[in-house]
């Protein structure tokens, strides 16, 4: 294992969303070689980022702190026994992903392409499966910061094609009726339950935004520790491959819409 996450690695979450990794003495490595040096890392803490794209348009993160962020903190103290994805899908900020069977990342056809587009794969694939290694104190802590910012990224790009499988599609469906993606803020939707989409499938693009298929328009998550996650981990499908799937999820368009007035007169659309 590249780090003991449990008893030699606390998590925290910054003043500005990000996740702050204290290590130890470091994570066991089964190979014999170094990592590449920091230079050839892309942008860290991968899949948490806020992309130029997006800094412009999004709302001011304090307007949107809620108390279930607070409660969904999950210490990186866990039981022994915990695996990494169970611990990464349970941490503040990704409650939008579910847990990917060990299976499906097993098979080496539903990875393809995925080792040119992570760096470090193979160290980060390790890190996602609990591989465990008799090696120590080969990597400094920040060679071990770098192997697990991609781990990130790699478990956000293996998530996007998971959720579209059968079982993804179950995995979701249940976080669905759980309103774990959040509601629509939309008075006349009434509360209608989200489902998390991507506006590109190129990571690094966009941040991921909630669809909501009442009104069918799509919003920034509420929270600001979502609304860093990469899009490109939930994709342009999901969302309306789900309720082709689950048709009975699907809720009839809203009737409603707000009418403007002045002094009770409805203003004409001339005036407007």
């Amino acid at each position: 294992m590249f780090m003991n996450r449990r008893s030699k690695e606390q998590r925290t979450s910054g003043d500005d969303g990000f996740t702050v990794f204290q290590n130890g003495n470091g994570r066991n490595i089964e190979r014999s070689s170094l990592l590449p040096s920091s230079s050839a890392t892309p942008a860290s803490a991968a899949g948490r980022f806020r992309g130029a794209m997006d800094n412009s348009a999004y709302p001011d993160d304090d307007d949107f702190d809620t108390d279930s962020e607070e409660e969904s903190d999950v210490s990186g103290s866990a039981g022994d026994d915990t695996s990494w994805i169970s611990w990464f899908c349970r941490l503040r900020g990704n409650e939008f992903f579910c847990e990917v069977d060990n299976e499906y990342i097993h098979d080496e056809f539903n990875l393809s392409g995925l080792s040119s587009q992570v760096p470090y794969y193979d160290y980060a694939l390790d890190l996602i499966m609990d591989v465990e290694s008799p090696n120590d104190d080969l990597f400094s802590e920040e060679q071990n910061e770098m192997v697990e910012s991609a781990a990130e990224m790699l478990y956000g790009l293996i998530h996007v094609r998971y959720i579209l499988t059968s079982k993804g599609m179950n995995a979701m469906l249940e976080k669905s009726k759980n309103v774990d993606f959040g509601r629509c803020p939309r008075m006349y939707c009434s509360g209608q339950p989200c489902l998390p989409m991507g506006q590109s499938d190129v990571s690094r693009t966009s941040t991921v935004k909630i669809y909501c298929p009442k009104c069918e328009d799509i919003y920034y998550p509420r929270s600001k520790y979502q609304g860093n996650i990469d899009g490109a981990y939930f994709g342009t499908t999901f969302p309306h491959l789900f309720l082709m799937t689950y048709p009975q999820v699907k809720p009839a368009k809203p009737t409603q819409s707000y009418v403007p007035r002045i002094f009770g007169f409805k203003l004409h659309k001339s005036a407007m």
